[in-house]
């Protein structure tokens, strides 16, 4: 027993010989925030603090760091909650023990937080879809088969994938995959059963979007015409 303690605390001081002091730029970048946007709305963030929170809409966009959910809707501290996976994929319903974080992440934003709307926010030039498409075609033998979590993660595309018009060239192709896999997420979204009791309730609205990074332009699913359009 003192054996494994020894080890165990042998174990800790080796992670913290590891852990370093925040870079100097982002230092400075919070000294100015604290300077300027916080004690100027100080008092909204001690409201925030003491209120806890209570956003009125979800957001499950990509890890990309050029997405960029709060400065595309003006977002405020407090009002979305937010989620970030490779690639914006919502996974199908399946409690079976291992770990969820994009389902825990829902399943807490609509049964705790009660979300008003959700939003599934995709955008061109996908790193992780350019991947999954790749991962996807049974005759490429992409790199990331060798991966202990990304192969996995993006074999989520595979249904969007199987619906692809194969006749275009890659480029068109991977485009494609990226507003299909908002689609496909969409409807993995409805297997979860506290969702769709919320959504037949009225009490939750699903979005599907897709931002042109380059262009700027938002465009959202319509089910009216099954296809995405200008905002």
């Amino acid at each position: 027993m003192k054996e494994e303690q020894e080890n165990d605390k042998n174990n800790t001081m080796m992670s913290q010989t590891n852990i370093r002091p925040l870079p100097s730029y982002l230092v400075k970048r919070y000294l100015g925030w604290r300077s300027l946007e916080y004690e100027e709305n100080r008092s909204w963030f001690q409201h925030l603090a003491n209120m806890g929170q209570h956003p009125r809409a979800m957001v499950i966009s990509c890890c990309d760091s050029r997405v960029h959910a709060m400065s595309l809707f003006g977002g405020e501290s407090g009002e979305f909650f937010i989620h970030r996976n490779i690639a914006n994929l919502i996974p199908p319903f399946n409690p079976n023990g291992d770990h969820h974080g994009t389902s825990a992440a829902i399943e807490y934003a609509v049964t705790v937080l009660g979300i008003a709307h959700l939003l599934v926010l995709g955008h061109s030039n996908c790193g992780g879809i350019n991947s999954g498409f790749h991962v996807c075609n049974a005759e490429d033998n992409h790199s990331f088969k060798d991966t202990s979590f990304i192969h996995k993660w993006l074999n989520i595309l595979k249904p969007a994938y199987e619906k692809l018009n194969k006749s275009g060239d890659e480029a068109s192709q991977i485009r494609e995959l990226e507003q299909l896999s908002i689609i496909v997420s969409l409807n993995n979204l409805m297997g979860f059963p506290f969702v769709k009791d919320a959504v037949d309730a009225d009490r939750l609205t699903l979005h599907g979007l897709w931002h042109d990074i380059g262009s700027g332009e938002l465009l959202a699913y319509s089910s009216d015409s099954s296809r995405f359009e200008n905002v």
